[in-house]
């Protein structure tokens, strides 16, 4: 065989196995985003709500939270006063799948218990806590936060 037909066989097999690589992550089979991709600022809470593995808080959750800090906002626990919120410093640094400083782990406070009520039960070893006027979604074991809920009233 002459090398212009060596070339052409190469080309061919590079080219092809450069576009069958193509369609296979375009079809999903690849590498790339799947429907189960989250996002840091998606708060939508797709498929989990109540029963489900609860690692964020849904819509609903939210709404039912914002619900109880209405009614409940001239008899606030310690964690939630207005006295209690944090310096924008550190409300900083209260980042979803961030973990909490030492700083921060001191000022935890347990979450309500009616407003504990009317949230699902946190995933194993998660525990629901407020710093600083926010309800944290807290791994107890490593201190990583799943979600934070900013709480006021707009």
């Amino acid at each position: 065989m002459s090398l212009k037909t060596w070339l052409r066989a190469g080309a061919t097999a590079v080219l092809s196995l450069a576009l069958s690589t193509t369609f296979a992550v375009a079809q999903g089979h690849g590498h790339g985003h799947d429907k189960h991709d989250r996002d840091d600022d998606d708060n939508r809470g797709h498929g989990r709500g109540h029963g489900h593995d609860h690692d964020r808080y849904s819509d609903h959750d939210r709404d039912q939270i914002r619900g109880w800090y209405r009614a409940h906002y001239s008899s606030l626990p310690p964690g939630l006063a207005k006295r209690d919120r944090l310096p924008p410093g550190l409300e900083r640094q209260l980042v979803v799948r961030g973990t909490l400083p030492p700083g921060l782990q001191k000022k935890m406070q347990p979450c309500p218990p009616d407003l504990e009520r009317m949230l699902p039960p946190p995933p194993p070893n998660y525990e629901h806590v407020v710093i600083g006027g926010n309800l944290v979604l807290l791994n107890r074991a490593n201190f990583q936060i799943a979600d934070v809920f900013h709480l006021e009233i707009n």
